[in-house]
């Protein structure tokens, strides 16, 4: 089969489409022929993870180092990338109850991605699922990692209908499913990116959106319930003013300075600081695809790209052109 894979760390062009060994399932595992996958902020990290300093890492020095371990040191353990799929069921292992060839799915493989090929195996438990009915595979593919990551995230603060919630970073991945999921919870929801993505934010159903480059939402005087800061672009001590009494500060990246806050604001004081991580599971993937049939997750695609184009496709994020989500395009001769 075809995939795109990279043998050494560095910029796009170390992505190289090269012909590689079909996987086989396990008992308990399901093939699928990958129609679809993304180019997300966790594939550009990991493919060029070499230059990825402790102070360049969004979390605390032990999560880089166990991040080094895994993905490699000085050259990739894991050399094809992509942790976001869409795609149809070939074969089924003995074992599997769940799916039955020819189901359409897509799912999330984390950290051990490898949706940038023509073909993945998983285990049918994984963080799989039928594909929403309202939707093709590329707009299936863009869903899961930022939909899940959001809803994980956002549970834990337990968003009430009315609250005001401010998403930092609402045009990325897990910004734009969290701008649509706190919508759902029945927040009144303020979208925070750059000037070029704006529509974006606001088709997503933001209730306003601001220009960061053009405004500073800790100047405005606005106060919120919740702060959700996707990239740790803003800091406690600058956003607190802008949080109501009994406010929470919710990051999904973050170092020791705040965990050290986490501790301190849930012993003293009102306003509280959320560091937390999120896992994937198939229940979580199976209520997104439910939210989606529902109409209340959407997904917009900036651009498409095939898998020989990978390298471009990553190139095209890097240089900050990107408005909406970038799917990679998986194309099969004698397709099901």
């Amino acid at each position: 089969m075809k995939a795109s894979v990279y043998t050494k760390y560095g910029p796009p062009d170390v992505l190289e489409l090269k012909e590689v060994e079909k996987p086989v399932p396990k008992d308990n595992e399901v093939l699928i022929k990958v129609h679809a996958t993304s180019v997300n902020f966790g594939d550009l990290l990991a493919r060029n993870f070499k230059d990825i300093s402790p102070g360049k890492f969004s979390m605390p020095l032990l999560f880089w180092f166990f991040a080094k371990m895994y993905f490699g040191f000085t050259k990739p353990k894991i050399t094809i990338l992509g942790s976001e799929f869409a795609g149809q069921i070939e074969s089924t292992g003995k074992d599997v109850n769940l799916f039955k060839k020819g189901d359409q799915v897509f799912g999330y493989l984390g950290q051990n991605m490898g949706a940038y090929a023509e073909y993945l195996c998983m285990p049918e438990n994984g963080c799989v699922a039928i594909i929403p009915a309202n939707m093709t595979y590329e707009e299936a593919a863009i869903v899961p990692y930022g939909a899940i990551m959001a809803l994980n995230l956002l549970r834990k603060v337990n968003i009430q209908p009315g609250q005001k919630v401010l998403v930092n970073g609402a045009s990325g991945g897990i910004g734009s499913a969290a701008v649509q999921i706190a919508k759902y919870f029945g927040a009144e929801v303020t979208g925070v990116c750059s000037t070029t993505r704006l529509e974006y934010v606001k088709s997503l159903g933001a209730d306003k959106v601001i220009d960061y480059t053009k405004e500073d939402f800790t100047q405005s005087g606005e106060t919120y319930d919740l702060i959700f800061d996707i990239l740790g672009k803003s800091s406690f001590s600058g956003c607190k003013s802008s949080l109501k009494q009994n406010g929470r500060y919710l990051l999904a990246s973050f170092k020791m300075k705040q965990l050290f806050q986490m501790l301190w604001t849930k012993m003293a004081g009102n306003k509280r600081v959320i560091c937390a991580l999120a896992s994937d599971n198939q229940e979580d993937l199976i209520f997104i695809k439910e939210l989606i049939e529902e109409g209340k997750i959407k997904s917009v695609i900036d651009r498409r790209y095939s898998l020989e184009q990978t390298a471009e496709a990553h190139r095209y994020i890097e240089k900050g052109h990107k408005k909406a989500s970038v799917v990679i395009t998986v194309e099969h001769n004698n397709r099901i």
